[in-house]
C-alpha cells in the first residue's frame, strides 16, 4: 500500500447578518393543505362530493400565510437563495457556481421559514386557473416588511461586497413571492440593504 500526503486547503467560511427592508409590498401564497388534499384524493381516484367549494376569505387568508412553530409570520429561505442565485447572472456571475457558494440559514431550521416582520392585510384578487377559468385569491400582503437575513458564504469564492452586491440585485431585479417582477410584469416582493 502507497502512503500518499494530502493536503486539504482550509474553507474561510464567514457567516453575515444584514438586513433588509421593503421597497415594495409582499405578497405571499403558501400552498394549503386544502389543494395538497385535492391532489392526493385526485391521485386516489376520490371523487368530488361538491361541484363548488364553500370559499371562506378569512380562512383562506390564514392558509396561505408560512407561520412557523413559534407563531411568526416568514418566508421559505429557499426563495431568497433562489432570488439572489437569479441575480448572479445579472451581475455577471456563473449561476450554477453561485448556488453553492453561499447559504441563506433559516430563523426556523423545522419550517426554513426567513422571518418577515410587519403587519399583514387581507387581499383580494382575481386570477386565471386552468383552461381560462377564473378565481378569487385571498392572500395576505405585508405592505412595510423587513427581514434578516442569515448568510453563510465561503470567503475564498465570493467577497462580503459581491453577497451585499447579491442581496440588492436581487432585491431590485427578482423580489420574492407572488406578482414578483422576476415572474410578471408586477413589482411586488422587492427590498433593498436597510
Amino acid at each position: 500500500m502507497v502512503r500518499t500526503n494530502v493536503t486539504i486547503k482550509e474553507m474561510s467560511i464567514v457567516k453575515m447578518q444584514i438586513p433588509i427592508k421593503s421597497v415594495s409590498p409582499l405578497i405571499i401564497n403558501k400552498f394549503s393543505e386544502k389543494a395538497k388534499r385535492e391532489i392526493q384524493d385526485k391521485k386516489e381516484g376520490k371523487a368530488k362530493n361538491k361541484k363548488y367549494d364553500i370559499s371562506v376569505p378569512k380562512d383562506d387568508f390564514e392558509a396561505a400565510k408560512h407561520i412557523s412553530p413559534l407563531g411568526w409570520d416568514g418566508f421559505p429561505a429557499a426563495g431568497f437563495k433562489a432570488a439572489m442565485v437569479r441575480a448572479a447572472k445579472i451581475v455577471g456571475m456563473v449561476m450554477k457556481d453561485t448556488q453553492t457558494a453561499f447559504f441563506i440559514d433559516a430563523d426556523c431550521s423545522e419550517t426554513q421559514y426567513i422571518r418577515i416582520n410587519g403587519e399583514s392585510r387581507m387581499r383580494e384578487d382575481y386570477v386565471r386557473v386552468g383552461m381560462g377559468g377564473a378565481d378569487v385569491r385571498y392572500r395576505p400582503e405585508y405592505v412595510n416588511w423587513t427581514a434578516t437575513l442569515s448568510v453563510t458564504y465561503n470567503s475564498g469564492v465570493l467577497s462580503k461586497d459581491q453577497i451585499y452586491q447579491l442581496i440588492e440585485t436581487a432585491g431590485y431585479f427578482c423580489g420574492i413571492g407572488e406578482m414578483r417582477p422576476e415572474k410578471t410584469k408586477f413589482n411586488y416582493g422587492r427590498w433593498t440593504l436597510a
